[in-house]
């Protein structure tokens, strides 16, 4: 499916039982619109919408062939002048048919989740002594190796012993991971490296590495950006208290409030947290333990300051990634500067790519004097 455009953008399908593959003819020339979403909070996720057409038997032979059929995997990339991207590998989970009377309208809308709904099939009961959080998830991860994935867990330092207590799985594998990323204040998420082959990263969220393209707003000809909107959420931080108990003394230790995970900062001034959470299951903890739990509290809590927009593409020039750093220039020095991409969906037909995107950082006011354009 060709996108017609200025810079040749190109939609890339493969789909296949276990090995994707470039999709067949009739199925590239039966497609009308791709829809994917990169989420850094609820998951990732896709639909595409098909033509359907009836052959001699009366059927639709897009459904005969059994190609799009559930559980199918599917990875879905563009072609970006000569720069391929895939943005999601997943699995076909839900279809919805809708037929007409009129020749040629009848449409079959496949919904699917990224890889990591292979993870959350089969819940499991099974124990983990003696073993650090991020050893569990390397060894959670190593069996599901025919996905392509490669484990990226950030080392943890608390190793549990087996007389104080023991780690314990009662959910799903995704489940259990990202229970265990939660603990830590980190994040959890598979994605695809290039075609064939994801990355599960757990660990906290990637702030160091170098920002994306520069949106722009009221720069004229540099303008990118066709709609940008922002708030800010004074409720949306925040803080804790609560206490452990020093095993030799027994003597109660309040828990000094501690910063988030969320570093290196992206805002000049963060809200303040006007809300305090009692942490409830410190008391047993050791300091360490109580210390990652604080520390997981304060990170877990939404950030405050959001912005949600829409890319002209064809200006932009490039794919906007989740779960990157962007910078955004020509709004104001209150909300000019870098932010966390927490979300985006890019809707793709016939001569058109959409990109919408979502923000978030934990205050205003910029740190840098300009973002890369």
């Amino acid at each position: 499916m060709v996108l017609t455009s200025t810079v040749g953008i190109r939609l890339i399908l493969w789909i296949g039982k276990s090995v994707p593959r470039p999709a067949p003819y009739e199925v590239s020339n039966a497609l009308t619109s791709v829809e994917v979403t990169n989420d850094a909070e609820n998951g990732d996720g896709f639909q595409i919408t098909f033509e359907l057409g009836k052959d001699k038997t009366g059927d639709y032979s897009l459904l005969q062939s059994g190609i799009l059929n559930p559980n199918t995997r599917v990875i879905i990339g563009v072609l970006l002048g000569v720069s391929p991207e895939a943005l999601i590998d997943g699995i076909i989970t839900h279809h919805q048919i809708t037929p007409s009377d009129e020749p040629g309208l009848s449409t079959l809308t496949v919904t699917g989740k990224d890889i990591s709904i292979m993870l959350d099939l089969e819940e499991h009961n099974e124990p983990f002594p003696n073993q650090p959080d991020f050893v569990i998830v390397n060894r959670i991860l190593a069996n599901y190796g025919q996905y392509g994935i490669v484990p990226q867990a950030t080392p943890t330092t608390d190793v549990p012993i087996e007389l104080q207590r023991i780690p314990r799985q009662c959910e799903t594998d995704r489940r259990f991971i990202e229970r265990l990323a939660q603990r830590n204040g980190f994040v959890f998420y598979i994605e695809p490296l290039t075609f064939g082959v994801n990355t599960a990263y757990w660990g906290q969220e990637k702030r160091f590495d170098i920002p994306q393209p520069g949106l722009t707003k009221n720069m004229g000809a540099y303008t990118n950006v066709t709609s940008l909107t922002f708030s800010n959420d004074s409720l949306a931080p925040v803080g804790t208290q609560g206490t452990f108990v020093e095993p030799i003394t027994k003597q109660t230790i309040p828990i000094p409030s501690l910063p988030s995970l969320r570093i290196p900062p992206l805002a000049a001034t963060a809200v303040p947290a006007r809300r305090q959470v009692q942490l409830r299951n410190t008391a047993n903890q050791n300091p360490a333990q109580a210390a990652t739990t604080a520390v997981a509290t304060v990170t877990n809590a939404p950030e405050p300051v959001r912005a949600e927009g829409e890319l002209d593409t064809v200006r932009y020039g490039h794919i906007l990634r989740a779960r990157r750093l962007v910078g955004v220039r020509g709004v104001g020095l209150s909300y000019d500067g870098n932010y966390y991409v927490c979300r985006v969906t890019h809707t793709i037909r016939r001569g058109e790519y959409k990109q919408n995107f979502t923000l978030r950082r934990e205050g205003t006011g910029t740190l840098l004097p300009a973002v890369r354009p």
